[in-house]
């Protein structure tokens, strides 16, 4: 390395954070013929440092929940300091007298390990398996495997709460599955997913309604059948008379509309819309549907008991964007979504 290349790779060393200076250091110190005990207490620094990084990043989320919810007790919003414990900033609610942290009745509450959630929920940005979540944490595989629903029991019901303008919606199908059940089956067990003796409304299949505005924001919902009560009960208050529908012409979701006075507009076939109406389509809804299934591929079958946590996960992935990061998963896992903050 020349002197020029040295100076500039100096120039960067102030941008690092604290667990890239520390393995900087050890790598640096094993490099120069450094004893194993040197190179061992600079690798233990790292991790120290790794662990405090997470921490603060996990305080901080907590600390902006709290200023924005209050109290989970009687949602006051007189709230003070009040220590530290398990780790975590407390505070008190001078309105009720009662203690709490960031994930008082959340899901996460009392989840131990709290330095490792953002391994884990990097893990999960990443689409990765349970095995492969659990080697990136250091954590035991039935631990992962609980960690993941109790990281998206908040996201599985982080929905907006009303769609804006256009809307477009179609349902799609999801083949039932008994994942993880050893008895008690009323089939014999597929391997690895498996597929469907019949596509479209079947005995096997999971009707999945998903219903889209031009803006992005994505609603969906498992229906126990697909008739034009369930798809009710599904968006009741989300799509209202002040929307256009458009679908593809599916009985349950024109009868949904009939009857609720809906504006509906029968697409013709998917990605051709017509020439004097290029804007009545439902091409963005049936896009999410491809994205929705090639991403489950992964997962050779999801039970359908889980369903709705999947779907939260995909729709939640997808509302963040670009700023999909561990910290703002942290932020959808202790009930800051990104429809929940949009609606505070």
């Amino acid at each position: 390395m020349d002197n020029q290349e040295f100076l500039h790779w100096l120039g960067g060393m102030g941008k690092l954070s604290a667990e890239q200076r520390a393995q900087a250091l050890a790598w640096l110190s094993w490099r120069n013929g450094g004893d194993e005990g040197g190179r061992r207490r600079a690798e233990a620094d790292s991790a120290s440092a790794r662990g405090r990084d997470r921490m603060d990043a996990l305080g901080e989320v907590g600390h902006v929940k709290v200023g924005n919810r209050g109290c989970p007790h009687c949602a006051g919003r007189n709230v003070v300091s009040w220590g530290r414990s398990h780790e975590l900033a407390r505070y008190r609610c001078t309105d009720c007298r009662r203690t709490f942290n960031a994930l008082t009745k959340t899901p996460m509450a009392r989840l131990r390990k709290k330095d490792r959630w953002l391994a884990y929920a990097r893990a999960m940005l990443e689409g990765a398996s349970v095995t492969k979540a659990a080697q990136a944490c250091g954590v035991h595989y039935a631990t992962a495997f609980r960690w993941r629903h109790r990281f998206l029991s908040a996201p599985a019901t982080d929905k907006p709460k009303r769609l804006t303008g256009l809307v477009e919606a179609d349902e799609t199908f999801i083949l039932e599955s008994f994942k993880g059940r050893r008895s008690d089956l009323s089939r014999p067990p597929r391997k690895r997913g498996g597929k469907a003796r019949h596509p479209g409304s079947f005995f096997e299949n999971i009707p999945v309604l998903v219903a889209r505005d031009r803006y992005g924001a994505t609603f969906d919902a498992v229906l126990p059948q697909l008739d034009a009560a369930s798809i009710k009960t599904a968006v009741d208050g989300l799509i209202t008379q002040a929307n256009r529908l458009v679908c593809d012409g599916g009985l349950p979701l024109r009868a949904f509309a009939r009857r609720a006075n809906i504006r509906c507009h029968v697409a013709p076939a998917p990605g051709k819309p017509l020439p004097d109406a290029p804007h009545f389509h439902i091409n963005n809804v049936n896009a999410y549907h491809g994205r929705l299934k090639e991403w489950m591929r992964r997962f050779h079958g999801v039970a359908t008991k889980n369903l709705p946590n999947y779907l939260g996960w995909r729709r939640q992935m997808e509302a963040w964007g670009l700023q999909a990061n561990p910290e703002n998963w942290i932020f959808s896992a202790i009930g800051m979504g990104r429809y929940q903050q949009l609606t505070l």
